[in-house]
């Protein structure tokens, strides 16, 4: 087994991989994302957290990430990128990454993901993973017995000048030797593991109700939908309603309501286009741009979608 600090440069993606796992260990999901593996803390000292430096390719064409069941932080360190995620097959999430950016992932199910950094420098990351005991004992003595209904919220794109200083000291244990190395990587693992609790901690039930939102989290989106019907639709405005990355919010609004927000904002917009038409004298131009659509045929297109028929047909109907 290598030293902590030794230097590995190993591609980590073999030429003609075979379909990922929905679950895989943090050794285990190695291999499934392209690049180098520069750095890999499996030293002794590194129990409580697991952690490597790699070098990503500058474009990552979309795969499949499998879950992990310990707490995932991907920390950037150097070059920027435009990082996407997705729930399978759904709607594709970017957020604008550079140094010092984090995502923050507890994810009990594979996820899509792709990305493209800019070329005239290396897209290099750190993964870092809290071991499910240190996070459940944290836990324990933080919030007692509440530890048990409480998991951490997923943060895409974040920045966050506490958890950039601790895994900036992680990252210089990892890639250099220090004495007492046990001791301290131990002191910053519990120290990490304190702070995901006190500002990323949400309640288990809240976040699971039904695999889904919350139902005030769910009736303050709609609202927000609601109010808004003339205006362009906007995910990361209506994430940040709600309080969470537009990724996420996605991904368990489609869970609560089998439609993704951006097919529901339609479907909200085209109901009340309806409404209109039948209690109203407005004209069908009008009443496409009360509903945001400034082109009449781009209005007829997206009503005859969703009803099966013109709006001079629905009126007269």
């Amino acid at each position: 087994m290598p030293d902590a600090r030794e230097m590995i440069l190993v591609p980590n993606a073999p030429s003609t991989p075979s379909p990922p796992p929905d679950r895989t260990s943090p050794a285990g999901l190695e291999s499934h994302i392209s690049g180098t593996t520069l750095v890999s803390g499996d030293g002794p000292a590194w129990q409580d957290v697991f952690a490597q430096v790699f070098c990503r390719r500058h474009v990552q064409h979309p795969f499949l990430v499998p879950a992990v069941a310990e707490p995932l932080i991907v920390w950037v360190i150097s070059g920027k990128a435009i990082v996407e995620e997705r729930e399978v097959g759904g709607t594709w999430i970017a957020s604008h990454v550079s140094v010092g950016d984090f995502f923050l992932t507890r994810s009990p199910t594979p996820y899509e993901l792709r990305w493209q950094a800019e070329a005239h420098q290396p897209f290099e990351v750190m993964h870092l993973y809290v071991s499910v005991p240190l996070f459940d004992r944290v836990a324990r003595e933080m919030l007692g017995k509440a530890a048990g209904t409480v998991t951490l919220r997923d943060v895409s794109g974040g920045r966050d000048a506490t958890l950039s200083k601790l895994l900036g000291l992680l990252h210089t244990e990892l890639v250099t030797e220090g004495g007492g190395g046990d001791l301290f990587v131990a002191g910053l693992a519990q120290s990490l593991a304190v702070h995901l609790v006190r500002h990323y901690a949400v309640a288990d039930a809240e976040r699971r109700a039904q695999g889904a939102l919350p139902g005030w989290r769910l009736r303050r989106a709609t609202a927000f939908m609601a109010a808004r019907l003339d205006q362009p639709f906007d995910l990361d405005r209506l994430a940040a309603e709600v309080g969470m990355s537009a990724f996420h919010f996605s991904r368990l609004f489609k869970k609560a309501t089998g439609l993704s927000p951006s097919l529901y904002f339609i479907r909200q917009r085209v109901a009340e286009a309806q409404r209109l038409l039948q209690e109203t004298d407005s004209s069908v131009i009008e009443i496409g741009m009360a509903v945001g659509y400034s082109s009449p045929s781009h209005f007829a297109q997206i009503f005859r979608r969703e009803t099966g028929l013109s709006p001079s047909d629905y009126r007269r109907g």
